[in-house]
């Protein structure tokens, strides 16, 4: 039976999924950071020169990268939620070199648009009234175009889509959600705040001191990303699976169709 998109409908079926998996995700977040953090290391060896040249590599390294590894993270969520009874190997859940490169392009599309934006606010500077009236604009702007767009790099991974036609699908299934998706989007940033609070908590226990307060902030930084990386993600994929269900008006029983 169809349902309209819910966001009570979206949370249970998210912790469903956690509760589920949530080892599995967990490990595959140490994991990515070990991975990034070692390909880090090495981009950092082949660009000892402070040029611009080895700083623009650097930059585009960590972006493939970081979408790599985001990718197949999303892979990895689709795979347990659509083969949840079956094994699956590791082939299932590691995205081609064309997925990774169809998101670089949606993320350099990004930034070069905040590059503009930026360009753009230069001569405003001597105004204030105006520039804080364009910045807030422009605020509204960009948070607008993300929650259209969050989904692209799900259709991405599921529909292995283009760039823009990505894009365009994300535009589809948001079109008559915005303020849901927004909403979920709040709960998501509200999901990072909260996680962060304990870790913090517990970490300021040892009494950092400019000795130590660079290493307990990695250290603050891991575990968060460990416990709130997966949460959020499965999160966004669940949306995505019944907003396009939704937006299909066909079933979004998650028990079924996800």
């Amino acid at each position: 039976m169809y349902h309209p998109f819910s966001i009570a409908d979206t949370l249970k079926a998210s912790w469903g999924v956690l509760r589920k998996n949530f080892v599995t995700l967990i490990i595959y977040s140490v994991l990515s950071l070990f991975v990034y953090g070692f390909i880090n290391f090495i981009t950092l060896f082949l660009t000892v020169e402070d040029s611009f040249l080895n700083l623009l590599i650097l930059f585009f390294l960590q972006m493939i990268t970081q979408s790599y590894l985001a990718l197949s993270f999303y892979k990895l969520i689709l795979t347990l939620m659509d083969k949840e009874f079956y094994e699956f190997s590791l082939k299932d859940i590691l995205p081609s070199i064309k997925m990774t490169f169809n998101f670089v392009v949606i993320a350099f599309a990004y930034t070069v648009l905040v590059v503009i934006l930026f360009f753009v606010n230069k001569p405003l500077e001597n105004y204030e009234g105006l520039l804080f009236l364009a910045q807030t604009l422009e605020m509204i702007l960009v948070l607008f175009l993300l929650v259209r767009s969050i989904f692209c790099v799900c259709f991405i991974v599921d529909d292995d889509s283009q760039p823009f036609e990505s894009l365009k699908q994300s535009f589809g299934i948001t079109k008559d959600n915005f303020f849901k998706t927004l909403f979920i989007g709040v709960i998501i940033v509200g999901i990072m705040i909260l996680t962060l609070i304990p870790i913090v908590s517990i970490l300021s226990l040892f009494k950092p001191n400019k000795d130590n307060l660079d290493f307990l902030f990695k250290i603050s930084f891991y575990i968060w990303f460990v416990i709130a990386f997966p949460i959020v993600q499965v999160i966004i994929m669940v949306t995505y699976r019944k907003l396009v269900f939704s937006h299909l008006d066909i079933d979004d029983d998650v028990t079924e169709a996800v």
